[in-house]
């Protein structure tokens, strides 16, 4: 008797055990999934960095490291990664697992990094989040410089061409392609001026107030001290509004007529395939921290210009500056 019904329980098993695993393991599978998007984050969080510690773009991600703490509740841990002129930290940026615990701050030089030759890797690698920082362009000359705008100025390069030198960054970097964008857009040849690499816009500006250039594209404030010393002159913003420091200063529109809004960025990103519903989590909470006055405080006291961009627009936006770079790059001669 105790055979026959042992044998009847395990023909029942043995019948319903296929349907009984598949049905376990959705289960399963979709109870792990909810509790896991539910409770993230679960452990320790690494924001990636691709410039060195000190820098403007290792500064904006410590403060939203240490402000996105006490929204997460988890310790939000940066990490520089250095090196490849970007290519080294964009890239662990990309290739890292998409689950929400690896994130980075990644920069304009996504967008020319593949222009110059460096890597494969574009902005379409990333799940994008927000952009909450561009600091735009300018174009400074010597306190007595002859012009008296940069209208005068391009005039001067066309009537001379290959004579007038600039500076402000390296060769095709951030603020030399924001330029050629500019006079490619007013019809001068970005390829007639003679552009002499610097480390830095500290270096260059010197140069100019030396009279060792004739001019220099990089930001407002990192020309600031010359300004207000008197020594150093600005002409053009490259931004759709006047800058609150700089009042005088007229924007791309006023001065020529074009709607060029060049400079660098940062922005926050995450590898390609994030979760939609970690992405979303990221992305409130960002936008939470830059409506914030500690942190309009923050930026406000380095110096660097505030704009926010959701994740969509901030995709939209990195596509439409990767075309303006390609070009500009083209112009130059520097595009492989």
């Amino acid at each position: 008797m105790l055979r026959q019904v042992v044998r009847q329980v395990l023909r029942y098993v043995f019948r319903h055990v296929r349907n009984f695993a598949l049905f376990a393991t959705a289960a399963a599978s979709l109870l792990g999934a909810g509790n896991a998007r539910a409770d993230f984050p679960e452990r320790p969080i690494t924001l990636i960095v691709p410039w060195a510690a000190g820098g403007g773009t290792d500064a904006v991600a410590r403060q939203i490291a240490h402000m996105l703490e006490r929204d997460f509740k988890q310790p939000v841990n940066v990490v520089n990664r250095t090196g490849g002129s970007g290519v080294v930290g964009h890239q662990a940026i990309a290739t890292a697992a998409p689950d929400g615990y690896t994130f980075g701050l990644i920069t304009l030089e996504i967008n020319l990094m593949h222009w110059a030759g460096l890597t494969d890797l574009t902005f379409e690698k990333y799940t994008p989040l927000a952009l909450v920082n561009q600091d735009p362009a300018a174009i400074h000359v010597k306190a007595d410089a002859p012009y008296k705008n940069v209208k005068e100025l391009f005039a001067h390069i066309k009537a001379n061409p290959n004579k007038v030198v600039a500076s402000g960054t390296g060769q095709g970097g951030s603020w030399h392609v924001a330029l050629a964008g500019l006079m490619q857009a007013d019809g001068v040849s970005p390829g007639s001026i003679r552009w002499v690499p610097s480390t830095g816009a500290a270096t260059a500006l010197t140069d100019l107030a030396a009279g060792g250039v004739d001019f220099v594209a990089c930001s407002m404030p990192e020309a600031e001290a010359l300004i207000k010393a008197g020594r150093v002159r600005s002409l053009v913003f490259f931004s759709p509004k006047r800058a609150p420091n700089f009042p005088d200063v007229p924007t791309t529109e006023e001065a020529t007529g074009h709607k060029v809004h060049k400079g660098v960025w940062r922005g926050f990103a995450a590898p390609q395939g994030l979760p939609k519903e970690i992405a979303t989590q990221y992305e409130t909470a960002i936008k939470k921290i830059w409506d914030s006055a500690e942190f309009k405080e923050f930026m406000n006291r380095r110096g660097f210009d505030m704009i926010y961009l959701d994740s969509a627009k901030f995709g939209e936006f990195m596509k439409a500056d990767n075309e303006d770079n390609g070009k500009a790059l083209k112009s130059l001669g520097l595009a492989k």
